[in-house]
């Protein structure tokens, strides 16, 4: 257990709902915290009980200034960190959902026009793209960019054009008011527009075998930039031989003893570039035609084994890894505009070639979209035209 006193100090347990709540928030939204598990260091609960005049309330969270939260909840801890929590405004030109390339450059792009522009995101601004490590392959970066520079400067250059962004809020409702679209948010702010962009991306998807939901956010992960400091000196397993599980275990094995890439199939699909970096890290082994069965659950709530089937020889074996980081693909964040707009067999949006949806007046763009080619330049592309669209779509409103 270190000290640092420039980072938030989080006390909490495995077993807590309300530290797993405030560990995954704080996760989504990108903020760095030292956490401390009063179960791997008992003499903490003294440091607790001084802090609650001896009561053992957990998540206490200190932040760098001194204040302390108790059991704060998800508000509670958007208001601390600055948070933009509600619209200054009830109408907008233009509404979009989603942080990432795709909704970041529409903003760019409609507010530069002086169409006000409200953006909304449940999570960190930036969508996936913030949780990548480093990005060779976006244009007008010679050397590179790590994904948070990126992600940064996108919010950057779309604050300074006057785009409104709402963090840490979900929008769960689409409606129609005559010619207006309503977007209804989970903590039950109404907003409405002449047009609605989709912009929600993608998430990671789960293997959905026993015991990973128990385990996510204490030793499963999705995002090595966020979890891999966690595992300085350990042995981690980084499920996915594609491009992002080669690119996570290179970054994780930075801290890591030693890092295991697990494929199911018989070859990596990873791009030989990345395949080469692998290569050259004595600390990165791959295993191949490896089925993942189950992830084993201690009486404490953490990772016990990991049962593993080989599915050349059959065997089947646990191995004991310190955490595990899973990364096998993405699954489009639609879910909760399916009742209001058609998707595929997938979950992807639907639009035609101007991008909009079966809904009139809202538009999809990003990897949320049915036939989108999930790369973030492409992305930021259809950003650009999505914004187009729904400025022409907002002419013709103004002729009828």
């Amino acid at each position: 257990m270190t000290d640092q006193p420039d980072t938030i100090k989080m006390y909490g347990a495995n077993w807590c709902p309300d530290c797993r709540q405030a560990k995954a928030f704080f996760g989504e939204q990108r903020i760095h915290y030292n956490y401390i598990d009063l179960d791997q260091y008992p003499d903490a609960v003294a440091e607790v009980e001084r802090i609650n005049n001896g009561m053992r309330s957990i998540p206490t969270i200190i932040f760098p200034d001194g204040t302390i939260l108790v059991e704060p909840s998800t508000t509670e801890l958007a208001a601390k960190i600055g948070l933009h929590l509600e619209a200054r405004q009830r109408f907008y030109d233009i509404i979009i959902v989603g942080s990432g390339p795709a909704g970041l450059t529409a903003g760019i792009y409609t507010s530069r026009e002086g169409l006000s522009t409200l953006l909304i995101e449940k999570s960190g601004v930036g969508g996936q793209v913030g949780l990548t490590r480093h990005m060779d392959n976006f244009p007008g970066f010679a050397e590179g960019i790590s994904g948070a520079e990126l992600a940064n400067q996108l919010r950057r250059q779309a604050e300074r054009f006057g785009v409104e962004i709402l963090q840490a809020q979900t929008v769960n409702e689409l409606g129609e008011d005559g010619a207006y679209r309503v977007v209804r948010t989970a903590s039950g702010q109404e907003y409405s527009s002449g047009v609605v962009l989709l912009a929600t991306g993608s998430h990671y998807k789960r293997l959905g075998v026993r015991g990973e939901g128990k385990l996510i956010g204490i030793n499963i992960h999705f995002c090595a930039t966020c979890d891999a400091p966690f595992y300085k000196g350990k042995s981690v397993y980084v499920l996915g031989g594609g491009n992002s599980g080669f690119q996570e275990a290179i970054h994780i094995c930075q801290f890591a003893r030693e890092v295991t890439i697990l494929e199911y199939e018989a070859e990596p699909r990873a791009s030989l570039v990345l395949q080469q970096k692998v290569h050259d890290c004595e600390r990165i082994g791959i295993l191949t035609n490896q089925d993942v069965r189950e992830f084993l659950v201690s009486d404490q709530r953490t990772l016990a084994g990991v049962r593993i089937r080989d599915r050349v020889t059959g065997e089947e074996r646990v191995d004991h890894p310190d955490g595990v980081f899973v990364l096998i693909g993405m699954e489009p964040n639609s879910e909760l505009f399916r009742p209001y707009v058609e998707t595929d067999q997938w979950g992807f949006i639907v639009t035609r070639d101007t991008l909009e949806t079966s809904m009139a007046g809202v538009f999809a763009a990003g990897d949320v979209r049915a036939g989108s080619t999930k790369q973030a330049a492409a992305a930021a592309g259809e950003g650009a035209t999505a914004a187009l669209m729904m400025r022409q779509y907002l002419a013709r409103l103004e002729t009828m």
